[in-house]
């Protein structure tokens, strides 16, 4: 189990995909440095973020339609994620909130769709009977694995224009802007 403040290698997978969609478009889209006359040039970082966002939506559509074909959604797909990365010891329902890549605001009911699917399990612990714990199922585990090989493939056809080279940078660039202080 995880301790309070570290993140999952999904965790972290998920910072550094959100990242390098900041760093594709820094590097592999030039941002036009030239204002149009008729008005005031928007700042550098503002086109960044746009451009981000638009990626982000861009990749984040592909992906969903893959996951979509094993009868998931995003975020489903993400705690079963989360779950397999917790093994064996599982999770709390605040463990999972934490981790997810894009917060969900009803996450109980995410967990009671999954749960229903027998995807996940979850457990009151008796010590503690406000704890429940969360674990994933072993046709949770298999669903995953049916998926697997697909998600690498979709990932690496997304990056497909990419040298090694610029990828190793660009992991590099996306680990640097991940240390920033938020806020």
């Amino acid at each position: 189990m995880l301790a309070p403040g570290e993140h999952s290698r999904e965790d972290r997978a998920g910072v550094i995909f959100l990242l390098t969609i900041v760093v594709i478009t820094t590097i592999l889209r030039p941002v036009n440095t030239q204002p149009d006359s008729s008005r005031p040039a928007t700042p550098l970082e503002d086109r960044i973020f746009v451009a981000l966002l638009k990626l982000a939506d861009s990749l984040s559509q592909e992906a969903e339609q893959l996951v979509k074909t094993a009868g998931l959604t995003p975020a489903q797909y993400n705690v079963l994620r989360i779950l397999r990365g917790a093994e064996p010891e599982g999770l709390l329902c605040r463990g999972i909130s934490e981790r997810m890549i894009s917060r969900d605001p009803d996450i109980t009911r995410l967990l009671d769709r999954l749960e229903n699917n027998k995807l996940i399990t979850r457990e009151r612990q008796i010590e503690d009977r406000r704890v429940i714990l969360t674990r994933i199922t072993a046709e949770g585990l298999k669903l995953l694995k049916k998926l697997d090989r697909p998600v690498h493939d979709l990932h690496k056809k997304q990056f497909r224009h990419m040298s090694p080279a610029r990828l190793k940078q660009l992991a590099e660039l996306l680990a640097e802007v991940e240390k920033r202080e938020p806020g």
